[in-house]
């Protein structure tokens, strides 16, 4: 009798406990937030996530009533900073972290990563950077058939330069390849600042790196095509893709950039911050700091970056296991 009453104790006792965790969890959500925030970017400062997450949250003090402050932890491509994330970040919300996709999803595939879709909340998309394909102000190349030609009769002699391994740059890089029956020397490099100084240092032939960063120093490096379905008439109207070349390069290697929260922070800080961060990166102050910096905006829902992240982890699955088999 007395072992029944102390087992109904504890579980009283337990039962007690667990309830004044979720009371104080559910206060803690409804003052969210009454601190600043972190947002973590997994590129070293200066480049285009980096650039382009201090503008979306420049108007996080009327958003959300505290700021939001860049916390850069750079290094293999984003995969430094996302394992920190996946397994260190407070469940909070005061840790938000930037994702790229493919890089956030490719790599999980491609490597043994503390990181992937399923222990991590998105919560908006900011933007759609695509890679374009980059070469040194006084490169012999003009234009995608120069380039295409010179490494059919030169295989693996051009070398391109990108931010990582698996990362958009990377996707882009295997995609040629393979669409135009090409060989090419890939070279990653710590982070797409890094990769484009390679191009414009003459360091290699050639590189693949970010729209936005490539427009912003375009007086310095020749920029020969787009990897997307259709040119980019806001930056570079003037700048063919791969398709209208007759090389069939899709959209892989887009860059969807935006924010997200480990899996176990509070649905109701969930909802706020999903409420509430789509609306900043609408703000009219933020829409011309990107389009000064030449960084094209693709605002989406959680609901919609949800329904993106499962679908490119599906298509993502089978496209490097196709380009992979293809090498």
């Amino acid at each position: 009798m007395k072992m029944t009453s102390r087992l109904l104790l504890n579980l009283g006792l337990a039962l007690i406990a667990g309830l004044a965790v979720t009371a104080s969890a559910a206060i803690a959500a409804d003052k969210y937030p009454d601190k600043p925030i972190q947002l973590m970017v997994s590129y070293p400062p200066g480049g285009a996530t980096d650039f382009q997450a201090r503008i979306v949250t420049m108007m996080a003090s009327k958003y959300l009533k505290e700021p939001i402050v860049i916390i850069n932890k750079g290094g293999a491509g984003g995969q430094v900073g996302w394992n920190w994330f996946a397994s260190s970040a407070t469940q909070d919300g005061y840790d938000l972290g930037a994702y790229n996709l493919p890089h956030f999803i490719s790599q999980s595939i491609a490597f043994n990563t503390k990181y992937n879709i399923h222990n991590v909340e998105p919560i908006a998309n900011w933007g759609a950077d695509p890679a374009v394909l980059i070469v040194p102000k006084n490169s012999p190349f003009n234009s995608i058939k120069d380039f295409v030609d010179y490494a059919k009769k030169n295989p693996g002699k051009i070398t391109v330069s990108g931010a990582g391994l698996f990362v958009g740059h990377h996707i882009a890089t295997l995609q040629l390849e393979k669409a135009a029956n090409i060989k090419l020397t890939y070279v990653p490099a710590k982070g797409g600042v890094a990769a484009l100084q390679m191009v414009m240092g003459d360091k290699v032939m050639a590189g693949f790196n970010n729209l936005s960063d490539a427009f912003r120093n375009q007086d310095r490096l020749k920029i020969l095509g787009v990897a997307d379905n259709e040119r980019n008439k806001e930056f570079l109207p003037k700048v063919p893709t791969f398709k209208e070349n007759g090389i069939p390069v899709d959209d892989s290697s887009v860059n969807f950039r935006g924010v997200m929260v480990r899996k176990g922070t509070p649905p109701e800080v969930i909802a706020m911050l999903a409420k509430n961060v789509p609306i900043m990166f609408k703000d009219k102050k933020v829409v011309a700091k990107m389009k000064a910096g030449g960084s094209p905006l693709h605002i989406m829902t959680r609901e919609q970056v949800q329904k993106m992240f499962q679908a490119r982890q599906k298509y993502l699955e089978a496209l490097l296991k196709e380009l992979r088999r293809k090498k």
